[in-house]
């Protein structure tokens, strides 16, 4: 190889390894719903409040919509342009938030960001695997990690000083920078540039099993949207039932097959992150605000007092830090790391139930350093012997869990909110918390239930190529 390939393959690679630093979180941070604090604001510039929540809300049900589907079309054809369309369209939809002026750009905004994030997310993730890098690899569930448990801390914080259409887009750098990195990317590959070896051409199962996840996906998002219209807290919590089951039977029973299975449970690990970390971590996140979390119509609003940044930074660390230590593990303390991961999570829900966490930065850190570093170890462990489909497959679990987690845990916190009926600013913040310690409870059993599948996994799969140096 020549010296100018050499530099442009090096340009390459480290143009991929940003892109994983950067996309995950990129992706993450269009989750937040800060809608229901602004509303009011909102109301004066726009006329209309709740058409102005519910429209905003919609990110989340576009997103996993968006993952199973690029993730076929990552693997049937270019990568880099589905790359490339996600970015444009999440850029598009950041840019836009800060022009609507009426319900309905402000819910096609939202919709752009969503989009544009479910099809950023495979991508990449197909674009990291072509590197035949385990620590490149690792790297990208860490950021995952990472920015699940730190989007809403971080949106909350950048909110405190600005108006409701940032609520719609509180930080929009990381997209700027995974642009940034995807195009050194096309830069450095060039037409005829080094490019890193495709993935194997998709079977025709394969490709099937890729899009199971869109029709549960398309019905949860169909759900989550009508339980904006006045449901009873009660019947938002039936629905949550009903996909967390659906969605343990997809990724237990699919987790067997030849293509979508894998030795350490990668779609039961992902179903995991997904449901525990930014739903643990989100209204965690505004009750140590000192904000109130409006039970009735799932978002969080703005705190006063403003949220502790450095216990979540933390958190987001040891995430990372979690992942790049499965990286040099030997292959029998693998499935180890999974299950201790799983049971780092238990730890973090024990800490939190026994301690008033969110009142004391110390406690918050007791809870997010176990929390990131359980989600990070698992969900990069899982992924070790895991193949590309089977990796992307538990990627479309992934954000149908995290809206399953928020419908449980904002259903509990609505359900307390109506009992209590809340007149001070106190008492509001009670009631939440009643709501939270009871989907601590209920997070707990679940990571306990998730561990036993994870642990009984002995899937199919492809092997993962074996790194070319890292």
């Amino acid at each position: 190889m020549s010296h100018r390939s050499s530099c442009r393959s090096a340009a390459a690679a480290t143009g991929t390894a940003l892109l994983a630093l950067t996309a995950p979180p990129a992706a993450a941070l269009v989750l937040p719903d800060l809608s229901p604090g602004v509303m009011d604001a909102a109301r004066a510039s726009l006329g209309e409040g709740p058409a102005f929540v519910r429209a905003a809300g919609v990110t989340l049900p576009a997103l996993l919509l968006a993952v199973p589907s690029a993730a076929g079309l990552a693997r049937r054809s270019s990568p880099r342009l589905v790359l490339a369309a996600g970015l444009l369209l999440l850029l598009a939809g950041l840019a836009g938030a800060q022009y609507a002026n009426s319900v309905p750009a402000v819910a096609a905004a939202r919709l752009a960001q969503g989009a544009g994030a479910g099809f950023m997310l495979p991508a990449s993730l197909v674009l990291v695997w072509e590197r035949r890098s385990r620590f490149l690899v690792a790297f990208w569930a860490g950021t995952l990690a990472a920015g699940l448990l730190g989007a809403m801390p971080l949106a909350l914080y950048m909110l405190e000083e600005g108006g409701w259409r940032d609520a719609l887009a509180p930080f929009p750098w990381f997209a700027v920078a995974a642009a940034a990195a995807a195009l050194i990317v096309g830069l450095a590959e060039g037409r005829r540039g080094v490019r890193a070896e495709p993935l194997p051409a998709p079977r025709s199962a394969e490709r099937g099993q890729l899009v199971l996840p869109v029709a549960p996906a398309a019905g949860l998002a169909f759900l989550a949207v009508a339980t904006t219209h006045d449901w009873s807290p009660g019947a938002r919590l039936v629905v949550a039932g009903i996909a967390l089951v659906a969605l343990f039977g997809l990724a237990v029973v699919a987790g067997r097959d030849a293509t979508a299975g894998s030795p350490l449970g990668c779609a039961v690990v992902m179903v995991t992150a997904g449901l525990l970390a930014y739903p643990l971590a989100g209204p965690l996140a505004g009750l140590a605000a000192g904000g109130a979390v409006d039970g009735a119509t799932g978002g969080a609003a703005q705190g006063a007092g403003g949220v502790p940044t450095v216990p979540f930074a933390a958190g987001g660390t040891a995430a990372l830090a979690g992942a790049l230590l499965t990286v040099r593990l030997p292959e029998r303390a693998v499935r180890a790391a999974v299950t201790g991961g799983h049971g780092l999570i238990v730890v973090a829900v024990v800490v939190a139930l026994a301690t008033p966490a969110a009142g004391d930065p110390r406690l918050l850190a007791a809870v997010l350093v176990p929390l990131g570093l359980g989600v990070g170890a698992a969900l990069a462990a899982s992924l070790r012997d895991a193949g590309p489909s089977a990796a992307l497959f538990g990627l479309g679990l992934c954000f149908p869990a995290v809206l399953t987690g928020q419908l449980l845990v904002l259903s509990l916190q609505a359900g307390r909110w109506y009992h209590a009926r809340p007149e001070t600013a106190a008492q509001r913040l009670a009631a939440l918390t009643d709501g939270y310690r009871a989907w601590l409870v209920a997070a707990g059993v679940i990571a306990l239930v998730l561990a036993l599948a994870a642990r009984r996994r002995r899937g199919g799969g492809e092997a993962v190529p074996e790194p070319g140096g890292g």
